[in-house]
């Protein structure tokens, strides 16, 4: 026993040590640190990240469904891992840090009951999945996002490699959202408490108080090939640039088969999170609160080279505000479209004349907790070969 507690103790030291002590930096989701001078707050930001991964002996999807995603559900939980990302950012800031030792604040334990491993979780394995078949894996997923009504998430997923201003601004502008400045010293026309004129400075601070409050909180998903069969190595400094900007939320991708989480790079290797690891469900039904240990990774984060990545990856960016979508865009239109001058995706400003008309998406009529959007088990599978891999 001592020498397995010994190895779990050990566990962050041993990444310490893991992590090459070059003067590069190291690049996590928008924030730079020293490998030589800051390695304890950049292991501390990676093992703040939630970290999603196979789960076994929850109950079944769909009342008659698997009971594990072993060995089909990667992407899956990669999807949870950008979404909660997204979510963290939007109710405890990029800076909140995990610490097992310190009590947590109340949002980031609703956070977490979203991806718990049950039916009525809106972000569960169960709704993921349910959802995948009725709506497509690549888009039912995002779509549980509109049954939200806490997090009021509006998640945009670009379309031939093209993200529209105009469409997600309208998005995330849609009506029915009451814009309610907050109540300030004074307005044009009157004198505050000291006598003295509003300023334009306070008119304008009133006017961005109303916009960031009538805007929803945007998840971008930009899906992108980079190449044929292999990265595009012309990409490769504008990919890293992504993680760079302060909107980061990381990047879905891997290699063929096997899905990983993309939060940073050091050089010319990726950093990221694996959900290839099978846990035991975590008991939610008891009443105490949720053991959460295992949903940070506490051990050696996974590098990659960069040129290993399948080309298909999708980016995620997360703005909290107008005023921050605004900065993203001017990011792109320097950083990427203009210094480096190569086309990962586009930037335009008004919706494609050619294209049908955008619609923002709307919460379908259906319900995705029932049993009644699985006819079959093996319809969650690419094939029969990974139904059968769960009942072995």
């Amino acid at each position: 026993i001592i020498p397995v507690l010994a190895k779990y103790e050990n566990q962050f030291s041993e990444l310490l040590e893991d992590l090459p002590d070059a003067d590069e930096p190291v690049w996590i989701l928008g924030e730079c640190y020293n490998v030589k001078t800051k390695k304890s707050e950049l292991l501390s930001d990676v093992r703040s990240r939630l970290w999603f991964t196979y789960r076994k002996k929850f109950s079944p999807i769909g009342g008659t469904g698997p009971s594990s995603d072993a060995g089909w559900g990667c992407m899956l939980r990669c999807g949870q891992m950008i979404l909660a990302q997204a979510l963290v950012c939007r109710h405890l800031g990029r800076d909140w840090r995990w610490d097992p030792e310190k009590h947590q604040p109340k949002e980031y334990h609703r956070i977490l009951s979203c991806f718990l491993d049950k039916k009525d979780s809106c972000y569960s394995i169960h709704q993921m999945a349910q959802m995948g078949v009725g709506e497509g894996k690549s888009v039912g997923e995002w779509k549980l996002a509109l049954f939200d009504d806490w997090n009021t998430l509006a998640v945009y997923v670009s379309m031939d490699n093209t993200v529209v201003i105009e469409d997600i601004k309208k998005q995330c502008q849609q009506p029915g959202r009451e814009s309610k400045p907050r109540a300030g010293p004074c307005v044009r026309g009157e004198v505050s408490v000291s006598g003295q004129s509003c300023s334009e400075a306070q008119e304008r601070a009133l006017h961005l108080q109303s916009q960031s409050l009538d805007w929803r909180p945007l998840l971008l998903v930009i899906p992108l090939r980079m190449g044929i069969n292999s990265i595009n190595p012309i990409y490769i400094q504008a990919f890293k640039e992504c993680f760079k900007m302060p909107q980061s939320c990381g990047v879905l991708g891997g290699k063929p088969n096997l899905a990983y989480y993309f939060i940073g790079f050091i050089d010319d290797e990726l950093i990221y999170l694996d959900p290839h690891t099978t846990q035991q469900a975590v008991d939610t039904e008891s009443g105490s609160a949720v053991d959460d240990q295992s949903y940070h990774c506490q051990r050696t984060p996974h590098r990659m080279k960069i040129t290993s990545l399948d080309p298909s990856v999708a980016l995620g960016f997360f703005c909290k505000s107008e005023e921050d979508f605004d900065s993203w865009c001017d990011l792109v239109q320097q950083e990427l479209l203009k210094k480096r001058n190569l086309r990962m995706f586009e930037l335009v400003e008004k919706h494609p004349s050619h294209w049908p008309p955008f619609v923002p998406p709307t919460k379908p009529e259906v319900q995705t907790t029932g049993a009644e959007f699985i006819e079959s088990p093996d319809k969650l599978f690419e094939s029969e070969e990974e139904f059968e891999i769960l009942n072995v």
